[in-house]
């Protein structure tokens, strides 16, 4: 990129401008500084962060309601990969919202995509409500709005969760945007209380979150859509071979999310992408029980993951815990405000 492109682009990602298309040659340029990057341990002792207990702080309004699959347009519940009598899909779906007092109705919100939903809402919210009142400049969240979306039902390959979040596609990211977001603004209870609501245009206000596959999910929202997802949170992402053997993506990346590290080095070889992503792997994260079973290793899944991250030169936060499992709580109860106030980093509204 040119001198003058690239000052083009930082000036763009200072004021706050959106831009839709994403390619090699223009990739937008978020002026964050490099503080919070980098590799982390915590543990074996773990404490719950006080910004993620209920401190007093005034309190927003949440919401709740469902979609049935069988209204999709991208998530029907019927794919042939599926196999409904081994592993059950849902009939509907439910959406979870929470929207903080510090939100003022009619400013174009940023939102935080939660997968797996509720999971982790309440820490969410505690956040919200603590941090988006902050007198720290540098420990203060944006008045975004959490959206727990719940997953098709059951796990692994030829699930309906497992086709939502282990396929290496932009199906995710499409049925986010293009569904989830429209139902949540249409939705009657959140209109009469929020009449003006919006969310904003500018793909840095739009974050994601999840957890085992819901993790790698968050990554993959944001890999094929930047122009739509750009912060990403994954904990004990399932960088592993899990996507569905009969589905059509395995002709372009046979190994699933493996293929984020493999010998394929999706990473190492894209153009850079205007991403900012944590990653964090436990000391115990879903070990196989054979120790040459490579492509079911989790934790040489995320720590390669999180190099090829740093290599390539993301603005990456990556969290080692030791003494601890598989999306274990702990880890969410200590690292999670840190992890939140890091990936907000930057953002400056419309």
């Amino acid at each position: 990129m040119s001198p003058i492109l690239r000052a083009f682009y930082s000036l763009v990602s200072l004021v706050g401008l959106t831009i839709h298309s994403v390619s090699a040659a223009d990739t937008p340029v978020e002026m964050t500084g490099s503080e919070g990057d980098g590799e982390i341990t915590v543990g074996p002792e773990y404490k719950t962060d006080k910004d993620l207990t209920d401190l007093g702080a005034p309190k927003g309004k949440a919401f709740e309601f469902t979609m049935k699959l069988a209204d999709s347009k991208i998530f029907r519940g019927d794919d042939k990969t599926l196999e409904p009598e081994k592993k059950a899909v849902r009939t509907e779906r439910k959406i979870s919202v929470y929207i903080p007092a510090a939100y003022k109705d009619g400013t174009p919100a940023p939102l935080l995509i939660i997968h797996d939903g509720p999971g982790p809402l309440n820490l969410v919210r505690n956040a919200l409500d603590n941090l988006t009142i902050s007198k720290e400049a540098n420990r203060k969240l944006p008045a975004f709005i959490a959206i727990a979306v719940e997953n098709g039902g059951n796990d692994g390959k030829n699930s309906q969760r497992g086709l939502e979040y282990d396929t290496m596609s932009d199906r995710l990211a499409r049925f986010i945007a293009e569904e989830v977001l429209p139902a949540v603004l249409a939705n009657p209870d959140i209109k009469a209380a929020y009449p003006k609501l919006a969310f904003t245009k500018n793909p840095w206000g739009h974050a994601v979150m999840g957890c085992s596959s819901g993790g790698a999910a968050a990554l993959s929202m944001a890999w094929f859509r930047p122009d739509l997802f750009r912060r990403v949170i994954a904990y004990s992402g399932t960088f592993v071979d899990q996507q569905d053997d009969d589905a059509p993506e395995e002709a372009q990346f046979p190994l699933g999310a493996w293929e984020y590290h493999s010998s394929m080095k999706l990473i190492e070889k894209a153009e850079p992408k205007p991403l900012r992503i944590f990653t964090h792997v436990s000391e115990n994260d879903n070990r196989a029980s054979d120790p040459e079973s490579t492509y079911h290793n989790w934790v040489m899944a995320g720590q390669r993951t999180s190099a090829a991250l740093t290599a390539k030169g993301y603005h990456h936060r990556y969290v080692f815990s030791k003494a601890t499992n598989h999306c274990d709580g702990n880890v969410f109860n200590h690292t999670l405000a840190d992890t939140l106030v890091w990936l907000w980093r930057g953002y400056r509204g419309e």
